[in-house]
């Protein structure tokens, strides 16, 4: 074989990784644009605990709980928070949060009760189905894609994660990733880059 066919060769291997790791990439991406697949176990475990939060202003200010991606309300409904946001953010499951729904349609959201946390240091991983997961101290988080692609993390790569202090989560905040051989964290702000108006308190629409 020359060398020609076998550069050829590892150029379509390659072009093939590349093609599986989008694909990987789409469809957990898809999920979480669709509130992805929530038990009943996990859904009834946040309605209970959302109950304590309340809808006011003819239900335009809704309290509600984090669940991982979407905020669950008093009225047992999921409200979409943006991945983006909670990536930012670095929500974690169970904390408590205001959304408002202004008059142009858009959702404000704040942070009005966050839990305790602890940071743990693991390593992301690729599951069967294609969802990148990060195993830390024996047990595997689930973490929004959102925050993977702003650091470019990909599997093998350590990553710096942020959960409840106490209780077992699903979910878990990526704070830092740790790119495989480098001896440093890739330490940068997050920032916003999704096309849907999310606002804070602190933010002012123009």
């Amino acid at each position: 074989m020359d060398n020609n066919k076998i550069s050829n060769l590892a150029l379509i291997a390659q072009m093939i990784d590349s093609a599986e790791k989008s694909i990987q990439s789409a469809k957990q991406l898809l999920r979480e644009m669709m509130g992805g697949p929530v038990t009943k176990a996990s859904l009834s475990a946040f309605s209970e605990k959302a109950m304590n939060f309340s809808v006011s202003e003819g239900g335009k200010v809704i309290e509600g709980m984090f669940d991982g991606q979407n905020m669950i309300g008093p009225d047992k409904k999921q409200y979409p928070v943006p991945a983006n946001y909670a990536s930012k953010s670095k929500l974690v499951e169970g904390d408590g949060l205001k959304l408002t729904i202004a008059e142009d349609g858009s959702f404000i959201y704040k942070q009005i009760s966050p839990l305790e946390r602890k940071k743990m240091l693991g390593v992301l991983l690729v599951d069967e189905k294609g969802d990148f997961k990060v195993l830390a101290e024996g047990k595997t988080y689930k973490v929004l894609l959102a925050s993977l692609t702003y650091f470019k993390a990909e599997a093998g790569d350590e990553v710096t994660i942020v959960v409840p202090q106490t209780g077992s989560a699903e979910w878990a905040a990526v704070e830092n990733v740790i790119k495989k051989g480098s001896g440093s964290h890739a330490d940068v702000e997050m920032g916003e880059s999704s096309g849907r108006k999310v606002l804070t308190d602190d933010d002012e629409e123009l």
